[in-house]
């Protein structure tokens, strides 16, 4: 066989066969430069497929990805370093209107968690008692006296809520720093985390941003502010849950005024006032919701292992009343409230509950004939009317 020499134009020498072998088969009929690009093509063909192929499953991941997130309306991977982290502050269409011009109210919260703050703001000061239960609590300033109040979620991270009022108060009063100008915030959390897919947490521009909106004589029901991602009636395990919120009522009677709200994430489920549970401790197949000590009953005779409530419970309170009132005053009439809330919230201030009650008197009137224990027993029947309506 012989081999052309193309740029010559001329013979070249002559090579054995077997050497021709290794650049072109003589069993094989065509060129190499067609035998490569058919190989080239179908290279690119199964190449083609394979990329089809991980595109396809990379397109199945983000729609699941987007569609178990829409469904919880969450957003898995912001954080509050986000600088995209929107904020709401809309008090949304359950509002109770009251009259009771000493205190404002305002709520502000990150959608994305979701998770949100309440803060109630008293413009010229006021007596407080903090009345604090159970084994979990989360609390920061208790000094007799208060310009402002942050209940907020996040656990302990939403105590940095609290820093935001303050530094917020701070700006409202011409950034003065006296001794006698330093505004006095209290504070207290729920853990909310349970039901969420993300690390949000309520901190210092969400808490300012809700004393910034904060109005008189409103506040929001329902999952809104610290409370839109409670729930309630976990005693007999996470699956008998509700989503609950932050609720409250109002009475005026004899001239003094009772404000109560409350952000309720509590361990217990809601118990009306016929004894009947309203609220968690729900069985999700039937329907049915039973008693703490009915689940326990059931527990036995089924000889079932013990209930193990989940950890992170907290009921946070609110009870502000006009009816002027000394420390000590202040501090047994809280007591007292504090533990008639075990009639609405059934069981109430367990170990795995942080519950926290302030008692705040802003001491517009001086009602003489009305006893502490006669303030006390108004409140509580007020606190029980709030827990009844925080739901959804």
């Amino acid at each position: 066989m012989h081999v052309q020499n193309e740029r010559l134009n001329k013979p070249a020498i002559h090579v054995p066969d077997r050497l021709i072998l290794v650049v072109q088969p003589r069993h094989s009929d065509k060129p190499l430069h067609s035998r490569f690009v058919r190989s080239h093509s179908r290279l690119r063909t199964t190449l083609s497929h394979v990329m089809r192929t991980n595109l396809i499953l990379l397109m199945l991941c983000v729609i699941t990805h987007l569609t178990v997130n829409h469904a919880y309306g969450q957003t898995a991977t912001k954080n509050n370093d986000d600088p995209d982290l929107g904020i709401s502050t809309e008090f949304g269409d359950r509002v109770l209107e009251y009259d009771f011009d000493s205190f404002n109210v305002g709520i502000a919260e990150y959608p994305d968690g979701p998770t949100g703050a309440t803060v109630f703001h008293f413009p010229k000061g006021a007596r407080m008692s903090v009345d604090v239960r159970g084994g979990s609590p989360g609390v920061i300033g208790d000094y007799g006296f208060v310009h402002a109040i942050s209940l907020a979620g996040g656990s302990l991270f939403g105590l940095e809520a609290a820093s935001g009022v303050a530094a917020g108060l701070l700006a409202k009063n011409d950034y003065k720093a006296d001794w006698t100008a330093i505004p006095l915030v209290s504070g207290g959390i729920i853990f909310d985390f349970g039901i969420r897919n993300n690390s949000i947490y309520p901190d210092k521009r969400l808490g300012r941003t809700a004393l910034e909106h904060a109005v008189p004589n409103r506040f929001p029901l329902g999952a809104r502010g610290a409370g839109i991602s409670a729930t309630v009636g976990k005693s007999i395990g996470f699956h008998g849950m509700e989503h609950a919120g932050q609720g409250a009522a109002f009475t005026e009677t004899g001239g003094i005024k009772v404000f109560a709200c409350v952000v309720l994430n509590a361990m217990g489920a809601v118990v009306d006032r016929d004894g009947q549970v309203v609220r968690g401790h729900l069985d999700q197949e039937t329907g049915e919701r039973i008693t703490f000590i009915k689940a326990i009953e059931r527990m036995i005779e089924t000889a079932e292992t013990q209930i193990q409530p989940p950890a992170g419970n907290t009921t946070l309170t609110v009870v502000i009343t006009n009816q002027s009132a000394d420390r000590f005053s202040l501090d047994q009439v809280a007591k007292q409230v504090h533990s008639s809330m075990s009639r609405a919230i059934q069981p109430f201030q367990t170990d795995s509950d942080g519950d926290t009650l302030w008692m705040v008197s802003t001491g517009e009137v001086d009602v003489t004939p009305w006893s502490s224990a006669g303030l006390g027993e108004l409140a509580s029947d007020v606190v029980w009317d709030a827990v009844l309506t925080a739901h959804p």
